[in-house]
């Protein structure tokens, strides 16, 4: 009886398992692109920040001048 309760336990096992690495394989891709995302608009916003910071430190170093 042993052997049975087995076998008919590791088939529904191995389908569950398999199921749960999909799931987390999709959510680690998932991941990965918000992260790729979040660095790309971290790179815009910070550089037009830069522009602007660097237009007005200009123009105020004129205005003293």
């Amino acid at each position: 009886m042993n052997a049975l309760q087995n076998l008919l336990f590791c088939v529904p096992k191995a389908a569950v398992l398999h199921g749960k690495s999909v799931g987390f394989a999709s959510q680690k891709s998932r991941f990965r692109n918000v992260k790729a995302q979040l660095s790309l608009f971290n790179r815009i916003i910070f550089t037009k920040l830069n522009r602007k910071s660097l237009t007005v430190s200009v123009g105020s170093f004129l205005k003293n001048t």
